[in-house]
């Protein structure tokens, strides 16, 4: 690292004011400040709030929980292909084929959106924002395997010109990147994000080739379809050993990052908890007044299938979108878990709703931290009146 460090200091002026290259500042100053610490200090006076976490290490802390749902994702790619073909194959054959068709979606997430960043930093003179290191690497974890690489790549544009450079950048947005991408998918191309032949690598392309009798649904689908008794088992279900998302399939994987993000204190264990006590208050509701098997699936289940637990762990307790008061981020996280289970079960066209309650609730959350420091204020002025 001494050398590279030396390297950088040696090509470092020609990309500063006045340099041959410093029309590529911003770019140059991305890459330096991925492989090492920046070393400028808090130049402004009065007091400031000194930490040896920064944006650097949260995004790195944010990734490195999201690695065990990568690598599981990749595996369980590899073995919903096989399987569904009809084809033997070993473990590491497996892992290898969803390693090269996952490996794409992670290459264009980053080349399209980073590169997008960059140019907007480069207009305005900024250094380039951190926070889509964890926008692009959840895109291709929640995305079909499959999609076109040309569809992701207008999907990721949208998101981060319209979604967030527009606001201002990273920070300043008011939708989480990476559902605004899905979302844009899902409704620009419904073809490719819904229906049981696009969970299943080659399946869109090869549909006469599978195996006789193999439907590639997600435990999702059928439950919506009323087919609870084509659920797979509970244990598979939690394991992820299921057709889904890259990275939404295994729930022992993502309490794996949600252990990871709680205990670096990086993600708001709040949100994920009135989250999930949300959705379990409505699922109870439902079960109460069910009029169809979907709406009889125990309240629990619904944990396990679809994104609920991604989106509680990584989607739901982005801290640029959730709310940021306590109290707000329990309203937040509640709402959205009810919001997630009654969209899912009560829209017969769209039955996973996780990702419309987050992005509505990101819209809403300015709205109900407003409200909770309102409260404060009141509470604070009638307290100074009774003791004067």
């Amino acid at each position: 690292m001494k050398f590279l460090r030396n390297y950088i200091d040696k090509i470092k002026p020609s990309f500063e004011e006045g340099g041959k290259f410093e029309a590529f500042h911003s770019t140059f100053d991305a890459i330096e400040t991925f492989f090492f610490v920046p070393d400028e200090v808090t130049k402004l006076r009065g007091a400031q709030i000194r930490d040896s976490i920064d944006m650097k290490r949260s995004m790195i802390l944010v990734i490195v929980a999201l690695i065990p749902s990568l690598l599981f994702g990749m595996w369980n790619v590899g073995h919903w292909h096989f399987l569904a073909f009809g084809e033997d194959a070993t473990f590491w054959q497996e892992f290898g084929f969803g390693f090269l068709k996952v490996l794409p979606l992670i290459i264009v997430s980053y080349v399209v959106g980073l590169g997008i960043e960059i140019i907007f930093a480069q207009i305005r003179k900024h250094e380039v924002n951190e926070g889509y290191f964890v926008s692009g690497f959840l895109i291709p974890l929640i995305v079909p395997v499959d999609t076109p690489l040309w569809m992701l790549a207008i999907a990721i544009a949208f998101a981060v010109i319209l979604g967030k450079e527009v606001f201002g950048g990273t920070g300043m947005n008011i939708l989480n990147p990476a559902l605004t991408v899905r979302a844009f998918l899902f409704f620009a191309y419904p073809g490719w994000m819904s229906g049981d032949s696009v969970w299943i690598s080659g399946m869109v392309k090869n549909a006469d080739n599978v195996v006789d009798g193999f439907s590639g649904a997600t435990p999702l689908a059928e439950a919506a379809a009323g087919n609870i008794s084509n659920l797979p088992s509970t244990f598979n279900m939690f394991l992820g050993i299921i057709p889904g998302s890259v990275g939404e399939t295994s729930v022992l994987a993502i309490l794996f990052g949600a252990i990871i993000l709680i205990w670096t204190g990086i993600g708001s264990w709040k949100i994920m908890a009135s989250m999930i006590a949300g959705g379990l208050f409505m699922g109870l509701i439902l079960n109460l007044f069910a009029v169809n098997a979907f709406m009889e699936l125990p309240a629990w289940e619904h944990f396990l299938l679809g994104g609920f637990a991604f989106g509680a762990v990584f989607m739901a307790t982005d801290p640029v979108t959730a709310a940021q008061t306590d109290i707000g981020k329990w309203i937040y996280g509640f709402l959205t878990g009810v919001l997630a289970i009654l969209i899912r079960v009560l829209n017969p066209a769209y039955p996973e709703g996780v990702m419309l309650a987050i992005l509505f609730m990101n819209v809403f959350a300015p709205l109900i931290d407003h409200y909770v420091v309102e409260a404060n204020i009141k509470s604070r002025l009638k307290r100074i009146k009774i003791k004067a």
